[in-house]
């Protein structure tokens, strides 16, 4: 199956389960691999049959910047469930990293591995 990817989206939100990080804004950064078929959009050259990484990156900036979980786990499962159902993709691979919220480490964060139910 075909990938079509967004590489280091970064945005802020508010992520965290300690009193300070509920009242500042955060950096987040995404890793998105989304399996679809190509093959259409490559034969009509028409951005409609498209997997449109510009919308999904615009709908997950609007989610993530007004959300306001406590774990990243569930930020990365609320954002699988973004891309599974509203973009009809059936398998999602997604890297969330808390950028410096462990001294010492550039990131920290959780890897996922979704496929939609019905695909």
């Amino acid at each position: 199956m075909d990938k079509v990817f967004i590489e280091a989206l970064q945005i802020e939100c508010i992520i965290g389960i300690y009193d300070w990080e509920r009242t500042i804004k955060q950096p987040i950064v995404l890793d998105i691999e989304m399996a679809f078929d190509n093959r259409i959009p490559a034969a009509s050259d028409n951005i409609e049959h498209t997997l449109d990484y510009k919308a999904v990156s615009k709908r997950l900036i609007q989610f993530v910047s007004e959300s306001s979980f406590g774990l990243v786990e569930t930020l990365a499962e609320r954002c699988c469930d973004i891309i599974l159902d509203e973009f009809k993709v059936s398998k999602v691979k997604l890297k969330l990293s808390k950028i410096g919220a462990v001294r010492g480490a550039k990131a920290v964060g959780v890897k996922l591995k979704r496929t939609r139910e019905h695909a």
